[in-house]
């Protein structure tokens, strides 16, 4: 009888916010026309001159409000790509003086994940049980936001659990890729990354596996992973309260390189310490940007594989192509052979779930859908520890198949003494980073950010452990950026006749069922960009070096029409 009733509970409270979500996009009768020629112009300005002319009173920030308000609706329709609509309430921000319309943000439209808390407004995670839980004061952030002059405006999809490259839930319904629908925008911020891709300006996700960086290569967009301490965390719900092993970091994502360069300078020139204590007092530090801005010859290690999952055709032709244009410009190309980042995924893996998968699970109603890679890891979690030691002697000794045993192995709830002894080794393991790269003296890193392009839906029950070349710079803490290169090519990109799948590690196989070059043609394909810790700075100016050797290569986003 409670599992039966707390089912009805859970369908009523989806479709209370499905309908809420309904009627305030019907009642915004003035957003749904077409674009306008004003609204084409608002996109294609760069950020800095919109700044200026809401500074100077050139242009009302309700007519950028209202051009980024079109865009979400026709996004959201194309995709689902929205959660709470707060583009009314935006506008009496805009009109009670809520926003600082002299700060460096001034009157821009920001986005943000669903988690992200702004007062009277629920942060459901995906959730029905967090239905109701809307906060009467905006979070830390959303209040440094409008400070600066933003006005957030929507807020977007993401995976229940937060841990998957996809994006669905049974509040909000699935995203879906912009660039084709029957693949995944990316997760677990899939909703910004499409709502982004197709004209959206800036947004603001988390990233504890590739959160951020997932999403900008499956959707086509620019994102960035800060390190712990240079983006302000307060303000948020989560699926993983307390989950410190592998921490989570919010940070930027933009449709732009300009406009996330700009945004990150802006968010840290407004001292994000003084709104949240986690946040380290380093200002924005425009030397260290000019340095790498200018400097002649670059050494770039680029890893061509994490060791697991060697990347797909498309995503190999997308690391040469950036590679050759790095060389075209002179700068010098290192071979490298880092610590092992196979390491990293297990340690990283059993950090995330060091609970056995309570944290996340405590917060499901009866019947409530979950995602498939998070209920993967669940039901390892859960099978008895002699079956799955049965299992693990079959994976090593039968199969020959070392990775997918390893991670097997030990998958069961950590006691507090086997989470110290995992936290030891991460630390060891970031020290031999730390001397690894000293060793190599490489300016930065090129690295797939995917074994593969977008996972179709429902793929994550088998790739749900090929997060690898993301989820090692978490483990790390290191600065990361994505850019977005081309697309996948059905001719250019078909694996070759002698590959064969049954060769493959567990991990691999996963990955590999869904790699299909024709299925994915024109889905986009990045590469990643990796600094050290707190490299912020360094990272971006790197970034646009990258675009600027890709020259007429440079990828184009989509066209908003």
């Amino acid at each position: 009888m409670v599992f039966f009733l707390d089912y009805i509970q859970h369908k009523r409270d989806c479709k209370f916010k499905q309908d809420e979500r309904a009627e305030r996009i019907r009642a915004l009768t003035k957003y749904h026309g077409s674009f306008t020629e004003q609204d084409h112009e608002i996109v294609d300005k760069p950020i800095e001159e919109l700044v200026q002319d809401v500074q100077n009173g050139d242009i009302d920030p309700v007519d950028l409000l209202h051009t980024y308000g079109k865009v979400a609706l026709k996004a959201h329709q194309k995709t689902n790509c929205l959660t709470e609509v707060m583009i009314s309430a935006a506008e009496g921000w805009i009109n009670d003086g809520s926003i600082n319309l002299k700060g460096p943000l001034a009157g821009i439209p920001v986005s943000l994940k669903d988690s992200i808390n702004v007062g009277g407004f629920d942060s459901t995670v995906g959730y029905s049980s967090f239905v109701g839980n809307k906060p009467e004061q905006d979070g830390a952030t959303v209040r440094l936001l409008k400070d600066a002059g933003a006005i957030p405006y929507v807020k977007t999809n993401l995976p229940i659990t937060l841990l998957s490259f996809e994006s669905t839930n049974d509040v909000w319904g699935r995203c879906t890729n912009p660039h084709n629908n029957k693949y995944s925008p990316g997760g677990s911020t899939g909703g910004e990354a499409a709502l982004l891709a197709l004209g959206g300006r800036i947004g603001i996700g988390s990233d504890v596996a590739g959160s951020v960086r997932a999403p900008a290569h499956f959707s086509g967009i620019y994102s960035l992973r800060c390190s712990t301490g240079r983006w302000p965390k307060a303000g948020f719900a989560t699926s993983m309260p307390g989950q410190e092993g592998v921490p989570s970091v919010y940070s930027p994502m933009t449709r732009t390189l300009n406009d996330l360069t700009y945004f990150t300078r802006a968010m840290v020139g407004m001292q994000p310490w003084k709104y949240d204590p986690t946040v380290h007092p380093l200002p924005w530090r425009s030397e260290i940007e000019d340095e790498y801005t200018t400097k002649s010859k670059l050494r770039v290690g680029v890893m061509r594989t994490d060791g697991v999952v060697d990347p797909s055709p498309a995503c190999v032709r997308a690391l040469e192509m950036t590679e050759a244009a790095l060389k075209a410009e002179g700068h010098e190309i290192v071979e490298i052979d880092p610590p092992s980042p196979y390491e990293a995924l297990q340690i990283g893996a059993y950090l995330l779930n060091a609970d056995g998968c309570q944290m996340f699970k405590s917060f499901f109603r009866s019947g409530e859908w979950n995602d498939p890679g998070a209920d993967q890891m669940d039901f390892l979690m859960r099978l008895p520890r002699p079956f799955k030691f049965i299992y693990y002697l079959w994976v090593k000794y039968v199969r020959r198949d070392d990775i997918w045993a390893g991670l097997v192995k030990d998958w069961h709830q950590k006691t507090a003494f086997e989470n110290w002894k995992l936290v030891s080794k991460r630390e060891a393991y970031k020290n031999k980073w730390f001397e690894w790269w000293n060793s190599v003296d490489v300016d930065f890193l090129l690295t797939p950010p995917n074994a593969t392009p977008a996972v179709p839906h429902d793929g994550m029950k088998e790739a749900v452990s090929s997060c690898g070349y993301t989820f090692l710079f978490n483990i790390l803490d290191y600065t990361c950026g994505i850019v977005p290169v081309t697309h996948v090519d059905k001719n250019l990109d078909k694996l070759p006749p002698t590959f064969n799948i049954k060769k493959l590690n567990g991990v691999a196989r996963g990955a590999y069922k869904l790699y299909d070059a024709e299925a994915m043609h024109g889905l986009p394909v990045a590469v990643q960009v990796v600094g050290r810790r707190l490299e912020e700075e360094k990272v971006l100016a790197i970034m646009k070096r990258v675009e600027d050797a890709l020259g007429d290569d440079a990828y184009e986003p989509l066209d908003i029409d």
